[in-house]
């Protein structure tokens, strides 16, 4: 994927560095082994790794301060500072994508912001460790991932690749779109009255239709693309499929218990929406998609 000397998204905050502390004056850390474990941990059973933990949950931490688009030198190196210039270029590919799409809509689009940090982080949706991966807080509108998780999907998941990364960063962007459309409000609804079964369900539909926006993001930045690159992503959809995380865990394969969805579905979502490029193709919630 082509991406260095290209345009970089003015909408980041560095918290890397400025690690908020858990209430009742606990440190944040966790390591590496512990990541893997409870991301494996979280993704099988759709808990907080937080509540594994024995944490207390909530906003109570305070909140770090930011250097929005700023990325000082950090343990790592230049690596990481690289990682961090790909994201804020990969962001602005969105923010062109989706601003020039909304208005097909009917509808304007808002831009998110995108937070780097360290381990954990204190969000509008309470406290976070990393473990819990990339994610979309939509009471801030706000991106978060630590850079770690990248190495990861490389090294436990076996997807490496710019394109995958790229991925990892559009799929998150797709819940925003979702937020700013009102979709995730009305399954979030529904869940609330749903069975654990049905409210699962529900949950690998909304993850799903992220991966087909994610899809339509890659769709419009072909020109940036490169041989190899759109099978990164689909590879990295299906490495972190649900049956998948469940059999590297060692557990059976429990499709009732899913929250993101198979493998297959995953890269069949993130490929529908790479050869259409259309919004309107990513309905997962239709009678008879799944």
């Amino acid at each position: 994927m082509r991406w260095q000397g290209r345009r970089e998204s003015s909408r980041v905050e560095d918290r890397r560095g400025s690690r908020p502390r858990m209430p009742g004056g606990r440190g944040a850390g966790i390591g590496l082994g512990g990541i893997v474990i409870l991301l494996l941990v979280s993704w099988i059973t759709g808990t907080n790794p937080l509540e594994l933990l024995q944490s207390v949950e909530g906003g109570g931490a305070p909140s770090a301060s930011t250097d929005s688009a700023s990325f000082p030198q950090m343990p790592g190196g230049s690596r990481q500072d690289e990682h961090a210039r790909f994201v804020s270029v990969v962001l602005a590919d969105t923010e062109d994508v989706w601003s020039s799409l909304f208005p097909r809509m009917g509808r304007q689009y808002q831009l998110p912001t995108l937070v780097l940090f360290d381990e954990a982080v204190a969000s509008a949706c309470g406290y976070n460790s990393a473990a819990v991966g990339p994610f979309y807080c939509p009471a801030d509108r706000k991106v978060y991932i630590d850079l770690s998780f990248f190495a990861m999907l490389d090294q436990r998941f076996g997807a490496p690749g710019d394109f995958a990364q790229a991925y990892v960063v559009a799929h998150e962007v797709g819940h925003h779109v979702q937020n700013l459309l009102g979709i995730s409000d009305q399954v979030h609804h529904q869940e609330q009255r749903s069975s654990r079964e049905e409210a699962n369900a529900l949950s690998v539909r909304l993850e799903l239709q992220a991966d087909c926006f994610a899809g339509v993001w890659g769709y419009h930045n072909q020109r940036y693309l490169e041989d190899g690159d759109v099978e990164e992503g689909l590879n990295a959809a299906a490495a972190i499929g649900d049956d998948m995380m469940q059999r590297q865990a060692g557990a059976a394969v429990r499709p009732e218990s899913w929250t993101h969805g198979s493998s297959e579905q995953r890269a069949r979502w993130l490929r529908r929406g790479l050869e259409s490029g259309d919004p309107e193709s990513c309905d997962t919630f239709a009678r008879g998609s799944s």
